[in-house]
């Protein structure tokens, strides 16, 4: 009897915490957390008492009207502190 194949269901996430929605977007936590005190980024959704995260269509939203850059990110871009891996 052959076996029953199982289905991998992928979902996404409804809500992201702070560190989740900065790392989304791509940008540090300081600065996600001064974008969204200044206004120019997306305020998040009370979950529950004493509970809030961002939606992530309203992430996906606001990084989709971001401007184009005209400008090409530095060439060590990404690698942060540690530096280029090792290949």
């Amino acid at each position: 009897m052959p076996r029953e194949r199982r289905r991998i269901v992928f979902i996404q996430p409804l809500f992201l915490a702070r560190a989740d929605a900065a790392a989304f977007l791509s940008i540090g936590e300081s600065t996600f957390e001064d974008l969204v005190a200044r206004g120019d980024a997306p305020r998040p959704r009370k979950i529950s008492a004493g509970r809030v995260a961002w939606l992530v269509e309203d992430l996906e939203n606001w990084g989709r009207e971001r401007p184009e850059s005209d400008i090409l990110p530095p060439e060590n871009s990404g690698y942060g502190q540690r530096g280029k891996p090792n290949a």
